[in-house]
């Protein structure tokens, strides 16, 4: 018996079972959601010398446990980073999947996917945990990245060789990883070391590839039109299938004939997103979210492969624009419309020969957002209590529309992320995960909050002998400037904090204007360094183009057409300051909050992103300067000017600059809302 069928059939040591058979599983002795013993420890049935954990057909999806077919994987996707590290350099350790398995399972999670070949340490602590608890272990969804993405470059396709054969290569090597059978050299922007550690028993399912570029799939599907294809063993292409599809054919073949030969058949899919989904979008603005087609339809597992194959959408209920302007998507859901319920029908009606999974989907808890979604869902500008509550709405929701998974994007923070509409604003990537802004979205989908410590050497401290401020003291993070302004006698009905750092234009270059007896702030912009002029050819950028000072505000979208109809740009007001305490272990933490009064000490306190300051990068002191691309410039640090009702008091804030500082974690708040749909939906 091959090692990985023996290790299938020891893990059914808990059912009371002798081994799995041709039988159908038993079903749950309850349909209660949080029952004590209600046991998800694997059962494989066996067909034909093949150990089958999991099966997707036209029936549905089922993972066989011991208490039952389960037909729904509630789970969270994991990054391969950490902070102040980009992907590829594959920083965690030991203790941190240690540490993140037990939060995950607490939480009720109970499938993890990953993108890509994880370190040894990955693959040794989730059959650690596991073996530690048999009732409640971590299903692993296994990915298969794509280690060269030149196709998505002028001329590129998914047939040149340095595409295929590295996708192939990294086929292989994953098969060997979850097998424990991998030996791999040092190699930049890959995993390497000895896999020793088989997790088969509790791989539920693989999903390789990308989200298929359109320009790249388009120049494939036409310059490949005529390639030469043979059937599959395990996997084939439609005679329908485009040159993508039977690309994406041949690679799962490949896949599912290097399981096989562990004796092993689970679902296997690729990864799809709504930007190449087979659904027509006649609704759609932008040309190239409905130019391709990659459709799961055309890609199906032969007779000689029982687990089959499943939908895989990345889909976020904010994007495309479709989900606003297509009217067929206006599905009634628990008591209002809703573009995001009637989309994910739609791909379940498409795909009614298999089941559907939507594999990434959330909101962040950032203070900045990249584009407006209905219903309030927007990629971005939630608290975190908004952002846990919408996570667990939307993992309902993919299963009320019959759907067979539902995984949270993502479970910690990522600090090397980019959105469009503030990348424009930063230093080149190479530093951009050594800070973590507040304003890019894109850094904030975690369940784990990934909070900065503050910069060491960091604390300036302003001592005026006279006038209206008694005491001033400035701290940096790699999200924020700290400012505490304590007064001697009493507040100001009025707070100003300018800041100047490049040389050009003369004079201030941002301030922030907080009126304490009206409880408002706003954060402005002088209209030469507004950084959202670099975001759009739109002259008339922003609606106070002409004045002095501007509003700080993101752009959300650009002005487009929509079914025939001129659509303006839509601008985000992230300059509206939130007053409120952002201390986590406060009752009424808010991690929108970036000012609050502290009444008894008479003492203001603001929390200011450095993108709001200006800061393309604060690990380099690097500024944001004029121009159209800006210019940078490195500075001494921010001259900063305080008036408080009339009465200024100046201050030169420099720090240190840094490679590395430190972080915490810690459950997001409100996160209790999204374990209770995780339980619940575990059942």
């Amino acid at each position: 018996m091959a090692a990985s069928l023996w290790l299938a059939s020891s893990a059914l040591a808990g059912c009371g079972l002798v081994r799995a058979s041709d039988e159908a599983a038993p079903e749950p002795a309850s349909a209660g959601s949080t029952a004590p013993g209600l046991s998800w420890a694997p059962a494989p049935l066996t067909e034909d010398g093949i150990s089958v954990l999991a099966r997707a057909d036209a029936d549905g999806f089922a993972l066989y446990t011991c208490s039952g077919s389960k037909t729904f994987l509630p789970g969270v996707n994991l990054g391969a980073t950490t902070p102040l590290h980009q992907p590829g350099e594959l920083a965690i350790e030991a203790t941190d999947y240690r540490r993140w398995f037990v939060q995950m399972g607490d939480l009720g999670i109970r499938v993890v996917r990953v993108y890509t070949i994880h370190p040894p340490a990955f693959y040794d602590e989730l059959a650690a945990y596991n073996q530690a608890n048999p009732d409640r272990p971590l299903y692993l969804v296994q990915g298969v990245y794509l280690p060269d993405e030149s196709y998505v470059e002028e001329g590129g396709t998914l047939y040149d060789k340095p595409v295929d054969r590295g996708f192939a290569q990294e086929i292989a090597d994953a098969s060997a990883a979850v097998h424990g059978r991998l030996d791999r050299l040092e190699r930049p922007g890959h995993a390497s070391g000895e896999w020793k550690t088989d997790v088969s028993p509790w791989v539920v399912a693989w999903i390789a590839g990308v989200e298929w570029d359109p320009y790249g799939v388009a120049r494939t599907d036409e310059r490949h039109r005529g390639a030469a294809y043979t059937r599959g063993e395990f996997f084939t292409a439609t005679d329908d299938a485009t040159a993508t599809e039977r690309w994406i054919a041949r690679h799962l073949d490949a896949l599912a004939a290097a399981e096989a030969e562990y004796g092993i058949s689970v679902p296997i899919a690729f990864v799809n997103w709504p930007t190449a989904d087979p659904l027509e979008h006649p609704d759609e603005p932008n040309p190239t979210e409905d130019l391709v087609s990659v459709d799961a339809n055309h890609v199906v597992p032969t007779d000689a492969w029982p687990g089959g194959t499943f939908a895989s959408y990345h889909a976020y209920p904010y994007y495309p624009d479709f989900l606003r302007h297509e009217p067929g998507l206006r599905l009634e859901y628990d008591g209002r419309e809703d573009p995001y319920a009637g989309y994910l029908v739609a791909l379940r009606e498409h795909h009614a020969t298999m089941p559907v999974m939507v594999t990434e989907v959330g909101v962040p808890s950032s203070l900045g957002s990249a584009h407006d979604g209905p219903l309030g869902r927007s990629q971005g500008g939630h608290s975190e209590q908004e952002a846990m509550r919408t996570d667990a709405e939307l993992l309902r929701l993919v299963e009320a529309q019959g759907l067979a998974g539902g995984f949270v994007f993502s479970w910690t923070d990522e600090w090397f992320k980019r959105t469009w509409n503030t990348m424009q604003h930063q230093a080149p990537a190479e530093r951009r995960q050594l800070w973590h802004d507040p304003l890019t979205n894109e850094q904030h989908f975690g369940l784990v909050a990934t909070d900065s410590a503050p910069v060491p050497d960091s604390v300036r401290e302003v001592i005026p002998s006279t006038g209206p401020v008694e005491y001033v003291v400035a701290e940096a993070d790699a999200s924020y400037l700290h400012l505490d302004v304590t007064f001697r006698d009493r507040l100001p009905s009025r707070l100003v904090v300018s800041s100047d750092a490049v040389t050009a234009p003369a004079g201030d270059d941002y301030r922030v204007d907080l009126d304490l007896s009206g409880r408002t702030g706003q954060a402005w912009v002088r209209e030469e360094l507004d950084p959202l002029r670099l975001d759009t050819d739109d002259e008339a950028y922003a609606p106070d183009v002409g004045e002095t000072w501007h509003r700080f505000r993101l752009l959300t979208n650009r002005s487009t057409v929509a079914g025939g109809r001129p659509v303006p740009a839509e601008h985000q007001e992230v300059g509206a300051l939130v007053e409120g305490t952002w201390g986590p272990t406060e009752a009424e933490y808010d991690s929108s909050a970036t000012w609050q009064v502290v009444d008894a000490h008479d003492t203001v306190r603001l929390r200011l992103p450095w993108g709001m300051l200006g800061l393309a990068d604060p690990s380099s002191r690097t500024a944001l300067g004029p121009g159209k691309p800006a210019r940078t410039e490195v500075v001494e640090g921010l001259a900063l000017t305080l008036d408080a009702d009339g009465s200024q008091l100046t201050m030169d804030y420099t720090w240190p600059t840094w490679n590395h500082v430190e972080h915490g974690e810690r459950l997001k708040a409100g996160v209790g809302v999204l374990a209770k749909a995780f339980r619940d939906l575990a059942r």
